[in-house]
């Protein structure tokens, strides 16, 4: 039996007691599990059923799309995307959902979602006490994949209309769910750069019509993101991994409309419109972090982690359209940002010019043993 196959035991009651004295350490709920050694879904499904700490976790059916479609009456609420690096934050209304078989939509214009609801394993309503005496307690719907992992959160806001929220937890609820999470399994290993067919993989990239078959194509040649990146070279250029902050700073001076897509691996989420307020921050203990703060829209990417960014060009059937993708330091992908496009128009100009005045990657020549 493989480890992604083993299940993450729990003991409830410890687990309660150890995440309440590490949240009241000022850890957020996915810091405070893994510092016990779990994922935060098993740390959830620990606080599901009759107790009297906090957070109190709801079991809810697994009727994914029905769930996000509900939504709609509750009015205004916060979509939450996170990966390991980057946490990708809207505020706005669940519109036009749909879905077919396992890949669903979320169209609109604030919350803009790509679904694969395949992922999807485990559902909460989860309720927390507030930290400060006499606010009202915190709200929210959690969703994870099998091995713990968060797909997609939904935070009430104080323009939510409550009663429709407990009411759609009311309807979605099935307390008697016990859902088990299992060990990820180990990342298999990328084929070597000489196990690509390299010609072929770029005469695939030439002869792309839509940006939406990039993935297809990943998995025909059996390459890894970053290494097709690596291997195609007339269309892909290093950039400084500063460049991020330099993207953010110019998007912001120009007041250039971007789009900025963070994926869970169960949830792809997007902001199209300009940013504002962009922060560099600096926590202890050397964590580093750009923040764009706009009124519907926080952005928190760890700067820290950032292994590498490349601004790559994809050839469509609208011309060529150009992102910036940026990498953790295991080859992981954090967010892209791409020029605010839709499909059937070119790209803005203006877009391409930032990318092209975006710093380059300084290749370091091995010292002279002369």
């Amino acid at each position: 039996m493989s480890a992604g196959d083993q299940l993450i035991p729990i003991d409830a009651p410890q687990v309660r007691q150890r995440f309440a004295l590490a949240c009241l350490g000022g850890l957020r709920s996915k810091e405070a599990a893994e510092s016990l050694g779990l994922p935060e879904g098993a740390a959830m499904a620990a606080h599901a059923g009759q107790h009297d700490g906090s957070p109190q976790a709801v079991p809810l059916r697994a009727e994914w799309l029905a769930i996000l479609q509900a939504l709609h009456d509750c009015g205004p609420v916060m979509a939450l995307t996170r990966n390991e690096s980057v946490v990708h934050e809207k505020t706005g209304i669940y519109q036009n959902l749909s879905a077919n078989g396992s890949m669903g939509l979320a169209l609109g214009r604030d919350i803009d979602l790509r679904l694969f609801f395949k992922q999807w394993h485990a559902g909460y309503a989860v309720t927390e006490r507030a930290l400060q005496a006499g606010r009202p307690a915190l709200r929210s719907l959690q969703f994870f994949d099998a091995h713990g992992r968060a797909v997609h959160k939904v935070h009430a806001r104080e323009s939510t209309d409550m009663a429709a929220w407990e009411s759609l937890v009311e309807r979605f609820a099935e307390p008697s769910a016990c859902y088990l999470f299992r060990h990820a399994p180990p990342r298999p290993a990328p084929l070597a750069d000489a196990d690509i067919d390299v010609a072929g993989l770029a005469a695939a990239w030439d002869a792309m019509q839509d940006t939406h078959e990039f993935s297809g194509l990943l998995q025909r040649f059996g390459a890894g993101r970053q290494q097709a990146l690596r291997l195609i070279s007339r269309h892909c250029t290093r950039l400084a991994d500063g460049a991020v902050a330099r993207l953010l700073d110019d998007a912001a001076l120009d007041e250039l409309p971007i789009m900025v897509f963070v994926d869970s691996g169960g949830c792809i989420q997007i902001h199209t419109g300009p940013v504002h307020r962009v922060l560099p921050m600096e926590r202890t203990g050397g964590v580093q972090w750009i923040n764009v703060m706009d009124p519907g829209f926080n952005l928190h990417l760890r700067s820290d982690r950032v292994g590498s960014v490349w601004a790559v060009q994809k050839p469509t059937a609208d011309g060529v359209v150009t992102s910036v993708e940026v990498f953790d330091v295991q080859d992981e992908l954090m967010t892209m940002f791409f020029g605010e496009r839709k499909p059937g128009q070119p790209e803005l100009p203006a877009w391409r010019a930032l990318v092209k005045g975006l710093p380059r990657h300084a290749i370091v020549q091995p010292a002279s043993t002369a």
